[in-house]
């Protein structure tokens, strides 16, 4: 008997980096890296469950800046080029290792793995992996949500309320010419709300959103079901709230699956460990060493010096782990439905990139889940949340407090010493772009294209990305260059456009670099915009 409902839900997200003017970007890799080594591998997972006629269900934010990526045709040749060169890598890499035992077998699985990416790329997916995800969504086993326009943390956006309103109506219309319907649910960029937020998101269409925890325990409203049902606001728009027993055991470097003994190491990467003359070709041209994917060691323990990773005894782990995650599951709605009297839901909420790239077996795990909780019981339920709220549309009713799911749980992680000096900027750029919308509300022509454009040098400096690496302390020269550059290009057609000359050689130019929303309509920017 079906007691509950768990819900798998996979934050796929990248800034949006592309640089037609270099040749070889460095940062445009954290792409290539993530498709090889996580939505690939999650196709692959889906694709399999389907041909095996395993019933499942997972939820997954695309983001638009990740969308506009994996479709844009610059970034498909230069990633099926970066393909080309892992696939001459690896295949040295088994004649390199052809007397070395320990590491032999593991040089042939990612020789193995790279041919077939390759081949599934260019012939299977024609280069359209949006396309191969759509297809699952068509099939009703994979709810694809949006996310904010280019992930601005809109709680530290809000001072410009037409900002906010720009982040989701953009969002929401992208998704509509990407998919052709209207989006099931959205992902708050870092599921950052405030109070207020669900109105937009009501304006927009939006049925429902995520949050972390401590949004559903410090609501306001009788929330008796806590995050084991979803809290539906009073204008409408549903939060699910993120379980912390099952992130835990995902999540955690300490007690989570991911930080078993056996599993891939992910900082030994033969990019950094062999001799450069050796790994030059196919690192970037500059001879800056990056990862490339292939990774001989397991994680051992803590300890520095390392095992040789052993493939087989991986993938045990990932069986293991998957059962184990599994049972868990079960005793937990066994005992929330004897006390709830109805059916709880447990939302489970993780970056996909976890999956593949940071955790080399988890799609692995992800495919013996689906499979053992839909052949191996009957306690537990996969469903998306827009099924959930369809089977059971009377809910908790109540305001979810103000959080992110960032470190404390609110904004801390993109606002701090490292990042601060951001928001001035961007709240001024906001107030301009609001003048621009309401002094030319019909533009044609060239002054049509800078106030577009305008709105894009906007919309790419608010993404969050950028103060999550200053606070991170990573790419920082990177992140601050592209805050500041969209900056200063955003306020040069503010100035060109407060003159009525517009330099179209110069716009031209970002036009086609910055090019993510070739639609994007800067009206939605004027006080009286109402989203259709």
């Amino acid at each position: 008997m079906n007691l509950g409902y768990l819900t798998l839900v996979l934050h796929a997200h990248l800034p949006f980096v592309r640089h037609p003017e270099h040749e070889d970007f460095l940062e445009e890799g954290w792409l290539y890296e993530a498709i090889t080594e996580t939505y690939i591998p999650l196709l692959w997972v889906l694709e399999s469950l389907l041909e095996d006629d395993i019933d499942f269900r997972l939820t997954m934010s695309l983001t638009p800046p990740l969308i506009s990526m994996l479709n844009d045709d610059l970034l498909r040749r230069r990633y099926a080029r970066h393909l080309d060169l892992l696939c001459e890598l690896a295949e040295k890499e088994v004649e390199r290792t052809r007397r070395m035992s320990e590491f032999h077998d593991t040089a042939i699985m990612y020789r193995d793995k790279f041919l077939k990416a390759r081949d599934g790329y260019a012939n299977r997916w024609k280069m359209d992996l949006v396309g191969a995800f759509r297809r699952m969504q068509d099939l009703g086993k994979l709810e694809i949500t949006t996310s904010g326009a280019t992930h601005g943390f809109l709680p530290l956006l809000r001072i410009n309320p037409r900002a906010v309103r720009a982040q989701v109506c953009i969002a929401v219309q992208h998704y509509q010419e990407t998919f052709g319907r209207r989006p099931p649910g959205i992902w708050l960029p870092e599921c950052g709300f405030y109070p207020g937020l669900d109105e937009v998101l009501k304006e927009a269409g939006i049925p429902y959103f995520f949050v972390d925890t401590h949004a559903i325990q410090n609501a306001v409203g009788r929330v008796n079901c806590g995050v084991y049902a979803p809290l539906c606001c009073p204008s409408g728009p549903a939060a699910f709230g993120r379980d912390q027993d099952s992130a835990k055991q995902v999540w955690s470097s300490i007690e989570g699956y991911p930080g078993d003994f056996d599993y891939r190491e992910f900082y030994r990467d033969i990019g950094y460990d062999l001799e450069l003359d050796y790994i030059k070709p196919y690192i970037h041209k500059d001879g800056i060493r990056v990862n490339t994917g292939i990774k001989y060691y397991r994680i051992t323990g803590p300890t520095e010096i390392k095992e040789p990773y052993v493939a087989q005894k991986g993938l045990g782990r990932a069986a293991l782990h998957a059962g184990n995650f599994m049972f868990n599951r079960q005793r937990q709605v066994e005992w929330l439905h004897g006390r709830m009297g109805s059916k709880p839901i447990v939302v489970a909420p993780y970056d996909a990139e976890l999956f593949g790239h940071w955790w080399f077996e988890g799609p692995d795990w992800l495919n013996f889940l689906f499979r053992k909780i839909a052949c191996d019981q009957e306690i537990l339920r996969l469903t998306h949340p827009s099924e959930y709220l369809e089977e059971c549309p009377v809910n908790q009713v109540g305001m979810p407090s103000a959080s992110s799911w960032g470190y404390q749980g609110y904004n801390s992680v993109w606002l701090n010493g490292s990042n601060a000096w951001i928001y001035r900027h961007l709240h001024a750029a906001a107030d301009r772009m609001e003048e621009l919308a309401e002094q030319f509300p019909t533009a044609d022509g060239s002054m049509r294209r800078a106030l577009n454009q305008a709105a894009r040098e906007l919309l790419l400096a608010q993404a969050s990305d950028w103060a999550f690496i200053m606070a991170r302390n990573t790419a920082v020269g990177y992140a601050v260059q592209r805050t500041k550059d969209h900056l200063l290009r955003f306020h040069r057609l503010y100035e060109m456009l407060r003159r009525g000359v517009v330099e179209e050689g110069w716009l031209a130019a970002f036009e086609l670099q910055d090019n993510i929303f070739p639609n994007l309509d800067y009206t939605v920017y004027r006080r009286d915009y109402h989203f259709r």
